[in-house]
């Protein structure tokens, strides 16, 4: 994804949309001589995910989303949304204003890395569903920031090895934080783009899980929202809650990540080799 590692990193933040990441996708696509592909994605490579098999399903004849769901279009937008006091804000409008988090995040990279990784991992602890308990991932002190209530772990996870967390603050050193927080900055720009396919399903097979811990499922609604995707997502071949993860479900769960994606696989080329069986002759002329 733009933005992160050692891809591109365009400076404008109104080039991070989620028509822009789904436009690389296919160029991707095209620049390896594929025609289509499975996408897999997490958190906001979920969301991209969703749309790239919503608006494309031509190139990507399957999905699999990774602790964030399909979301229907809301009627306003996101950031009429999100709560916001004279105290605390919803971290999403914390990320809005360039700089800011910017600033916080990059006085030390390791100990915001430690923090970060941490607070959503499975180890902090159980969250349930619908769960209204305060959230360190949630509202933000307007004075204190994101990082200051969030605990410092004497260690990392056994599932994240030091030569792996070594490589990702190396990375952030070198990229900094802008590119990833540019995809929040969209968020209203993608509500407004989106507009015009509201009411679009997403119409190829699809896989969902989420790890049972994960600080997403602290969000009011969130439940719903996973209960309710098969109104967006028809072919939905699974929804997966795995117990004991956290929201790094790929590196914390692995083998349950591989497992299921691997059945879905399966059972989704099934599905499409029927539906290609089904499909008419056509006369030519």
């Amino acid at each position: 994804m733009r933005g992160f590692g050692e891809t591109e990193a365009p400076l404008l933040a109104d080039q991070y949309t989620v028509v822009h990441c789904v436009g690389d996708l296919v160029a991707l696509l095209d620049a390896l001589g594929e025609s289509q592909a499975v996408i897999v994605g997490h958190d906001w490579g979920a969301t991209i995910a969703w749309q790239a098999a919503r608006l494309r399903p031509d190139r990507f004849r399957a999905v699999v989303a990774l602790s964030v769901p399909m979301m229907g279009q809301p009627p306003v937008s996101p950031s009429r949304i999100f709560p916001q006091d004279h105290q605390s804000l919803f971290y999403t409008l914390y990320f809005q204003q360039p700089g800011v988090a910017e600033l916080e995040f990059s006085q030390d990279v390791r100990v915001t890395l430690s923090k970060l990784m941490f607070a959503a991992s499975g180890e902090a602890g159980p969250r349930q569903p619908g769960d209204n308990t305060p959230n360190p991932f949630g509202m933000v002190n307007r004075e204190r920031g994101l990082l200051a209530d969030l605990p410092l772990p004497a260690h990392m996870p056994n599932w994240l090895p030091s030569k792996d967390f070594d490589r990702l603050v190396d990375n952030f050193e070198r990229s900094g934080f802008s590119g990833g927080l540019n995809y929040y900055r969209n968020l209203d720009r993608n509500w407004e783009l989106l507009q015009s396919i509201v009411g679009r399903q997403v119409n190829v097979p699809a896989l969902f899980m989420i790890g049972a811990r994960d600080t997403g499922l602290n969000i009011p609604g969130m439940d719903q929202i996973i209960a309710s995707m098969a109104g967006l997502v028809p072919d939905l071949l699974g929804s997966h809650v795995i117990s004991g993860a956290g929201h790094w479900l790929q590196q914390e769960s692995p083998a349950t990540v591989n497992d299921l994606i691997l059945s879905f696989l399966h059972h989704a080329d099934e599905r499409n080799q029927n539906a290609d069986a089904r499909e008419p002759d056509l006369p030519v002329s």
